[in-house]
């Protein structure tokens, strides 16, 4: 195989990503694409390819000979299902994060990635931004010494627009935000710490958005909708104070990894400012980032070597492409994935760890902040292992 043949499942927004895997004279060509949408449809054909064959149902997409690797880009509670079938077809996966609502969701798709012998990646694009791959090479330098805890605050100032006026506001759909949002960042975590979490306690609530206005109400017909603060007149306008949104808008999650190194995360959707502030703090010193000033700074602790006598200021680079060019980093390394058999960055094992602690959680928080134990993924004895990633 020289060209990988794809095929696009769920074409709205995040959909722009598969105009980096669009290249008819390079590596891979964006051959089919299914939507419930017909307007999805027609506007991911006119943006993407003019010759592209579309369907509403995906069963008639992964039933194409000429489809040799399924993209899945639909909603959250929808992963599992498209994934699953997808490997189940005979076709390599790229999902989006996170890799399904459940950890038992989960499973199953590694189950079925383990049987089916294709290869699998979740789109843990993080791992591929410039400030978060400078930070980790800083750590594994040693820079700052053997890691011992790790700090996040995650300020989601746009929080109302992308999930509470739509489907992700609802636990059915998502089970939580800390797995929906925040699955990168527990990602991300795992990845500097060197470790997955073992043990979570958790705080939550909703402190904003939320209440008592109808499900079916929508910002244009709301007679408030002129001194109302989250009023919005786009495609998501639902109201962010209706009476099914359950998932929490403030969240504080407490982890133990498997080796010894504590971590936090905290999570606030009404905050006038949108960023991620990480501190890793080590026996030699820590770093912390600021992605409004595109910098990552390392301060030195007092030690017995020429190491503590200056800090650093790492300035991030900007690169061309979505996401500071992680998007277009993460579409290459599948494609070299498929073609080579190249490992990725993160495995689809790492999918399912962050899944399991944004579940461990949202269960914490919603009975009392109780400690849980994160059980390990135990492969089933009878599954044959796939190519990219050997399962413990």
């Amino acid at each position: 195989m020289e060209q990988v043949r794809l095929g696009v499942i769920g074409l709205g927004w995040r959909s722009g990503v598969t105009k980096y895997w669009h290249q008819p004279d390079g590596r891979s060509l964006v051959v089919a694409g299914c939507d419930l949408s017909a307007d999805n449809r027609e506007k991911y054909r006119q943006r993407i390819n003019p010759d592209l064959w579309v369907t509403s149902d995906y069963r008639e997409l992964l039933a194409r000979p000429d489809v040799d690797a399924v993209i899945v880009l639909t909603p959250d509670y929808c992963h599992e299902e498209h994934t699953i079938a997808a490997l189940q077809a005979g076709k390599h996966v790229y999902s989006e994060k996170p890799l399904a609502i459940t950890t038992a969701g989960c499973d199953r798709i590694l189950e079925a990635w383990q049987a089916s012998g294709k290869h699998f990646m979740i789109g843990f694009n993080m791992r591929y931004m410039s400030m978060y791959r400078t930070m980790k090479e800083i750590i594994d330098a040693g820079e700052i010494g053997e890691v011992k805890a790790v700090w996040v605050r995650h300020f989601v100032g746009l929080g109302g627009d992308y999930y509470y006026h739509s489907w992700h506001g609802s636990s059915r759909n998502t089970t939580s935000l800390l797995l929906q949002k925040g699955s990168h960042d527990l990602d991300i975590i795992h990845w500097l710490a060197g470790s997955y979490t073992r043990k979570v306690s958790a705080f939550g609530s909703l402190d904003y958005f939320g209440g008592d206005k109808p499900d079916d109400l929508t910002c244009s017909a709301c007679p408030d909708n002129t001194t109302c603060p989250e009023a919005r007149f786009g495609v998501l306008q639902r109201c962010a104070f209706r009476k099914e949104i359950d998932v929490e808008d403030n969240s504080m999650v407490m982890m133990e990894m498997d080796n010894g190194v504590k971590a936090s995360y905290l999570q606030c959707h009404f905050t006038p400012d949108y960023q991620r502030n990480y501190t890793v703090i080590g026996t030699k010193g820590r770093l912390e980032n600021s992605e409004p000033e595109g910098k990552v700074y390392v301060h030195t602790r007092q030690s017995a070597s020429w190491r503590s006598l200056s800090d650093q200021t790492y300035a991030i680079k900007q690169e061309e492409g979505s996401h500071n060019g992680a998007d277009p980093r993460i579409c290459k390394e599948f494609i070299d994935l498929v073609l080579y058999g190249k490992e990725p960055v993160a495995s689809p094992l790492d999918g399912r760890m962050s899944v399991a602690v944004g579940c461990a959680a949202a269960e914490s928080m919603r009975t009392g902040g109780r400690l849980l134990t994160i059980e390990p993924y135990r492969r089933p004895a009878e599954a044959s292992c796939a190519t990219n990633a050997v399962m413990p």
